[in-house]
């Protein structure tokens, strides 16, 4: 199939690579030339305005968006729809609020055109690994781009299957499900970006009282000299905890296990206040993910070794970078 890809940062690019060499043609744009003529070298058809985008995409256009969410989805959004047609197709790949694609899907229904919403995870490390995806919109529209998601999902690869899934029909086991109509989607990825900050807090803040066994004001006998590198790797070979965060996390120690490249500062990209609103709205009670969310407040405030372990990890799965605080003047 030929789609276009729009935004090609850490995430973007590597969809298109991994799109290209599942054999579609991908139509590659970016406020950065740089990027884009990075991307027609590997392969891809570059463009140099949205306008030149749109044009290069075959009828039914199909328009893939990659950027941040809030105001550069919104006015990408807005502007790919204006060279865009009716039965032409526009996807959210990013982190899009999901009442936002309620609202957006039905401004570009009334202009013939269909809007899917993708809650998309996998980082920087998705080339490889593919993409799990949690698809909201028309289901016959999402049926139809079912080639794509095949190509970008991770695909049953090694993993065993559940008991009791074997007559069970569905995309499930491939990495990619329909989850139902507009915003579906990106709801139930904000849930599962809740539920990661519950768990990498769980696991922060265990290395961090590892770290802290050693302390001159415990008892002689119950002070420990932690390798915090090796319980990591430990964990990973049959432990119930095994998680593939637990593997970036022994990746990080095995690094430098003080993390002393981390300030601690972590950021929350909004997914986890979005849970927490959607809690309130069904009064679900919610103490572990609203209390990841609090710390990582904290965070900005005072960094303990457990927002380092929190960093780090962020840093593994997603490339998300610290940002530069300048120290005040005395």
């Amino acid at each position: 199939m030929r789609l276009g890809m729009v935004g090609l940062g850490r995430m973007g690019a590597n969809m298109a690579r991994r799109l290209m060499r599942g054999g579609h043609e991908v139509v590659v744009t970016d406020l950065s030339p740089e990027a884009v003529k990075n991307m027609t070298s590997e392969g891809a058809v570059g463009s140099s305005s949205l306008d030149d985008f749109c044009s290069k995409l075959a009828s039914p256009r199909i328009a893939w968006l990659m950027v941040p969410a809030g105001d550069p989805t919104e006015t990408t959004a807005q502007a790919i729809a204006q060279g865009m047609r009716a039965g032409d197709i526009l996807i959210d790949g990013g982190n899009s609020y999901f009442k936002d694609d309620i609202r957006r899907s039905k401004l570009f229904r009334e202009r013939g055109l269909h809007y899917v919403d993708v809650g998309t995870s996998g980082g920087v490390w998705g080339l490889e690994r593919g993409y799990c995806m949690m698809i909201g919109g028309p289901k016959e529209v999402v049926e139809q781009l079912d080639p794509i998601f095949k190509t970008l999902a991770p695909g049953r690869g090694s993993i065993p299957r559940t008991t009791g899934r074997e007559k069970m029909p569905g995309t499930a086991e491939e990495g990619y499900i329909y989850c139902g109509p507009s915003g579906a989607g990106h709801f139930v990825k904000m849930v599962h970006n809740g539920i990661e900050y519950g768990i990498m807090q769980a696991y922060a803040e265990g290395f961090d009282i590892f770290r802290n066994a050693n302390k001159p004001e415990l008892p002689r006998d119950q002070q420990y000299d932690l390798n915090l590198a090796d319980i990591a790797e430990v964990w990973r070979r049959g432990s119930v905890i095994s998680s593939w965060l637990l593997d970036l996390t022994a990746m990080a120690l095995a690094e430098n296990p003080s993390l002393s490249e981390y300030s601690g500062y972590v950021q929350d990209s909004g997914e986890g206040r979005w849970t927490i609103e959607a809690a309130i709205d069904e009064a679900v009670p919610v103490d572990v993910l609203s209390a990841a969310l609090f710390v990582r407040f904290r965070s900005r405030q005072e960094h303990t070794f457990a927002e380092k372990v929190l960093s780090a990890m962020r840093q593994k799965f997603g490339g998300h970078l610290e940002p530069v605080i300048e120290k005040k003047s005395a």
